[in-house]
């Protein structure tokens, strides 16, 4: 088994034994070394081989001869014992939000609630709010919950899906007899969530590749083996988790292959767009050719598909029928923005608030990355649970933001704050110490279930603040695990238009936070939008390019985005900002 592998079935072990009742210090052990496995570098086997896990802290003997099964045996009799004694269907309701192990314990063994369905029963027969440590108010989050299951279905976030799509197209690329091979679908328009995984591969001779497919390491089940379309269940262990897809692999021919590869990429609409042209033209366009009693021209790539219906090429992050069409006709699609234009990130922690790098770390970790800056952006004084700074701690880190400049180490660390919005919309410092900060963002931390007008009132209060520089994760949304609040987002944009305040793409993939629509809205009324990693460690710093995704699908340039600016213009920009506050 891999590390990844290894470590969630160690976390997993912690979970039931937390839904079996076992004391806090046990759970925690396993929890806490899952933790410490995903963090460990270099060869995993050869480390445990050697014995090397003995000077990993967190990891005892007991511990270490659990891993050194599951990496010797890809098994352990402890996990399948407790798989085997807590039924599937309570393991699922860990699923749902605000549900942890302890009420899930507690509504198995008092209710003999085993599945998500008998959850949903037992919330509208209004039977779980007479539950110790329940309550209507809990009851009715479960429910909440329950539909946002629905919504989601088994959708999977692009940062998990992504991986696994790459893993069996890396592999399918090297079969015999492959001639192109592309990802497809959803992942290549770089949607926030992903269904299942479309791979198109060419070849002349596509048995072969068809039996090698369903026999990828990768493929828990075959769920379909034919003779140009195979379909799997496919999966990968990724940070400690078990990431489970339906994965469709099609073989074309070589001259089919630009035809399949438009056609598989979607969206569904945009393609009825693509074969309405083509009937105006007397054509026929489908997945397989462009035909008709004109003769319609060669096409060996997608570009010259649109090229004969008249269009310039459209990249796949804007086939969403959102006016890309009207767009191309006039040669008037944006030249979109690109990883490599960004030029530094803010909206980042380190540990003097909730991160687990140090100051240098971080900011050495983005050299690294070839940025040229860095933005500090700890948690607040309000934010007790991530250890938020008081005034003292601000100015400690001040002082250190200035020694670490002097030494010119070839990256600028800015001093910066992610500042809570409180209930009224004021902000969690004093005037006095906001200016003391090149810029501020200003965040929702506490309080979600505010209604609308109150919501919307308090961010936007604060958007008229003189320190306030950009809003973070606008709508506090959680993908695939809870909605966002209840905010009119065309008001705060509106006020942000006005008060000439940035709006962040928060790129942590659990967010990308604000969407698409609402970045393509931004645009359009002039709003400067920065893209920020929310970055906790050294390797995440590097989820900058999920926010690119989102910025590419909301059609921004390189001239849209606040931090693809060299550093001096960022200074000279941050600096006027904070004159005109002043």
């Amino acid at each position: 088994m891999s590390k990844d592998e290894v470590a969630a079935a160690i976390d997993e072990v912690g979970t039931l034994l937390e839904i079996r009742g076992e004391a806090v210090f046990r759970t925690n052990a396993y929890h806490n070394a899952a933790r410490a496995l995903t963090q460990l570098e270099g060869d995993f086997k050869a480390l445990v081989e050697s014995g090397g896990l003995a000077d990993v802290r967190g990891i005892g003997d007991s511990m270490r001869a659990k891993i050194e099964t599951l990496v010797r045996t890809g098994r352990l009799p402890q996990l399948e014992e407790l798989r085997a004694a807590i039924p599937v269907g309570v393991r699922q309701m860990l699923r749902v939000q605000g549900l942890g192990p302890k009420k899930v314990k507690a509504l198995y063994e008092e209710l003999k609630i085993d599945g998500l369905d008998a959850l949903k029963a037992a919330c509208e027969a209004d039977q779980i709010a007479g539950l110790k440590g329940f309550g209507k108010k809990t009851q009715e989050n479960i429910l909440n919950g329950l539909r946002f299951i629905d919504q989601a279905g088994q959708r999977v976030r692009i940062d998990r899906a992504f991986p696994l799509g790459m893993a069996l197209l890396e592999q399918v690329a090297k079969f015999p007899g492959v001639v192109r091979s592309a990802l497809c679908g959803s992942l290549r328009r770089r949607k926030e969530t992903i269904a299942d995984i479309d791979l198109l591969v060419s070849s002349a001779d596509p048995k072969p590749i068809m039996d090698a497919f369903v026999t990828l390491p990768h493929v828990l089940q075959v769920t379909g083996h034919g003779d140009t379309k195979s379909s799997v269940v496919a999966g990968l262990a990724l940070d400690g988790a078990k990431i489970v897809m339906n994965a469709d692999l099609r073989v074309v021919p070589d001259d089919m292959f630009a035809f399949a590869l438009l056609y598989f990429t979607g969206s569904k609409e945009h393609n009825i767009r693509l074969r309405q042209r083509a009937i105006d033209r007397g054509w026929s366009l489908n997945e397989y050719a462009l035909t008709g009693k004109k003769k319609a021209p060669s096409c060996r790539a997608e570009e010259d598909i649109y090229k004969a219906l008249g269009l310039g090429y459209v990249p796949p992050e804007l086939r969403e029928d959102t006016g890309e069409i009207e767009a191309a006709e006039k040669d008037a699609l944006p030249k979109l923005v690109d990883a490599t234009d960004i030029r530094g990130v803010f909206h980042n922690h380190t540990t003097y608030s909730d991160g687990t790098a140090s100051l240098e770390q971080m900011a050495l970790a983005c050299r690294n990355l070839g940025f040229e800056y860095f933005g500090v952006g700890d948690h607040s004084q309000s934010l007790k649970v991530a250890r938020g700074l008081t005034p003292a701690s601000v100015r400690k880190q001040h002082k250190e933001i200035d020694a670490f400049n002097s030494r010119n180490l070839g990256v600028h660390v800015f001093k910066g704050t992610e500042c809570d919005i409180l209930e009224d919309g004021s902000l969690d410092y004093p005037d006095e110490l906001l200016k003391s900060f090149d810029y501020v963002v200003v965040s929702v931390h506490t309080l979600f279930g505010l209604p609308m007008e109150q919501m919307t009132a308090r961010v936007c209060k604060a958007l008229t603040h003189p320190a306030t520089t950009m809003l973070g994760h606008a709508t506090g949304r959680l993908l695939l695990q809870r909605e966002g609040y209840k905010i009119d987002l065309e008001e705060v944009l509106k006020v942000a238009a006005r008060h000439g305040t940035m709006i962040e793409i928060n790129a942590q993939p659990l967010r990308l936070d604000i969407d698409w629509t609402y970045v393509k809205r931004a645009k359009a009324l002039g709003i400067p939008i920065v893209i920020n990693p929310d970055a906790h460690s050294e390797a995440e710093l590097e989820l900058y390019a999920y926010g690119v995704d989102v910025a590419r699908r909301g059609w921004l340039e390189k001239a849209d985005v606040f931090n693809t600016r060299p550093l001096v213009h960022v200074m000279k920009e941050l600096e006027r900002r904070r004159a005109a506050s002043a």
